[in-house]
């Protein structure tokens, strides 16, 4: 992967970072200000979906900035990564559920369908994208496995060939 790519995705995730840091320590008490007039239990639920909500981005995105630098040293094909995919897969479904979570308890309110239908359409995407990050682990053990057999192959080669 190309060096100028890998630092243009690390900037966006130091900016993602820098952002999510602002919503938890502004807008989420903010937040729980403006709730003032509804039920506690409701108050405490809907922060603590924004507060868990940003918490899972800022993990996934340390995750992939973990998983750049592996990619910058040329060390991605190695068992230590999965350690970084079976996280972000745990995030993204963490968020699946805290989305699914949100649109459970809005349901029988006063929410518009279509606001319910849209956080129900977030969380199936989200489940998606975690499956779709199971998919790219079963790539990278693939990947690790043919790096493993040249690697083989080159040791053997090299010695039959002295």
């Amino acid at each position: 992967m190309n060096r100028a790519t890998i630092v243009v995705l690390q900037v966006v995730i130091a900016i993602a970072l820098v952002g999510s840091v602002a919503v938890q320590t502004l807008i989420a008490p903010l937040l729980w200000l403006d709730l003032a007039a509804e039920e506690l239990w409701g108050r405490i639920f809907l922060v603590g979906v924004v507060v868990l909500g940003v918490r899972t981005m800022q993990v996934f995105g340390i995750c992939v900035w973990m998983l750049l630098g592996k990619v910058r040293r040329g060390s991605i094909f190695s068992k230590s990564s999965f350690r970084y995919v079976n996280v972000i897969i745990g995030a993204i479904l963490t968020a699946a559920a805290l989305a699914l979570a949100l649109a459970i308890v809005l349901a029988p309110g006063q929410t518009a369908p279509g606001i319910v239908g849209l956080v129900c359409g977030a969380s199936l995407v989200l489940g998606g994208m975690a499956l779709l990050m199971v998919v790219m682990k079963a790539l990278l053990r693939q990947a690790i496995e043919r790096e493993t057999e040249a690697q083989t192959l080159r040791s053997e080669l090299d010695n039959e060939v002295i």
